[in-house]
């Protein structure tokens, strides 16, 4: 198992970007999503050029701004896999740590380039949420 963990300082307000993230069923931060659909626990996206994947939301804790899921259908399909979304505060902002483990090793490259992908558009979301 390979575990990422990767942190970004947000300049926005805590609540600000837990209400974006914090939604498993707003996906307008995660780059590729042709169709989302979340039905309470699970949440189905078609990707552009990836097809389906599955992710059920395992904790959603609004009141320390966590969110934990695991990817159930993937293609290829993965050995395993959890991911922890921590928004806190910051002198600056927030503080998001997102951390992933995930087997087999091999798609950390892909993984990794999708964390950044969604937190690059993270923060365009955020900036025209304040213009």
């Amino acid at each position: 198992t390979v575990t990422l963990q990767l942190e970004f300082v947000l300049h926005a307000a805590p609540d600000r970007v837990w209400n974006v993230v914090g939604d498993p069923g707003r996906t307008d931060w995660v780059p590729g999503v042709a169709s989302c659909e979340f039905d309470g626990s699970v949440r189905r996206f078609v990707m552009q050029g990836a097809g389906r994947l599955s992710e059920r939301i395992l904790l959603r804790d609004a009141a320390r701004r966590r969110l934990e899921y695991t990817v159930i259908e993937s293609r290829p399909p993965l050995t395993s896999h959890h991911a922890a979304i921590q928004v806190d505060a910051h002198p600056e902002g927030a503080l998001l740590r997102w951390e992933t483990a995930v087997e087999p090793a091999a798609v950390e490259p892909f993984i990794r380039a999708s964390m950044e992908g969604a937190i690059a558009r993270l923060r365009q979301v955020l900036d025209a949420a304040s213009s």
